[in-house]
Order: structure tokens, then C-alpha cells, then sequence
């Protein structure tokens, strides 16, 4: 199953919320380090995302251009 930008973007926020809730120190540390881990997901799964947008659209203009050269000929 693919998980979304949003999905790792709001555990991120969520384990930051519970970090900065908490009162015992190694709470504290274990939420900012499952923040990091989510963020860094969130991050790659934005990447991933904006390459497969970019892939697409250039696909679309090879299609174009391709298009055009028919109708040229």
C-alpha cells in the first residue's frame, strides 16, 4: 500500500505536537525522533510524487511534439 505526503505529513505533525506535550525527557526525544523518521517519509514521498508529475508532463509533450511531426509530414 502507498502512503501519501499527507499520511507521513500528519503523523510528523502529530509526533511534534506529542513532543512538545510531554514532561519526561526520553518522551520527549522518542517523539522528536519519530517526527524526523516521518518527516524524512514525508519528504521522499513529495519527491516521488512531483518526479512521477514530472514524468508525466514530459511524456505529454514528447506526445505532442511527436503529434506535430506527423501532421507535418
Amino acid at each position: 500500500m502507498s502512503q501519501t505526503f499527507e499520511f507521513y505529513d500528519a503523523r510528523a505533525r502529530e509526533a511534534a505536537r506529542e513532543a512538545k506535550e510531554a514532561t519526561l525527557q526520553n518522551v520527549k526525544e522518542r517523539h522528536s525522533r519519530a517526527e524526523k523518521s516521518w518527516r524524512g517519509l514525508a519528504n521522499q514521498a513529495r519527491k516521488l510524487m512531483l518526479d512521477r508529475e514530472r514524468a508525466e508532463w514530459e511524456r505529454a509533450a514528447r506526445r505532442e511534439a511527436e503529434e506535430a511531426l506527423r501532421h507535418q509530414s
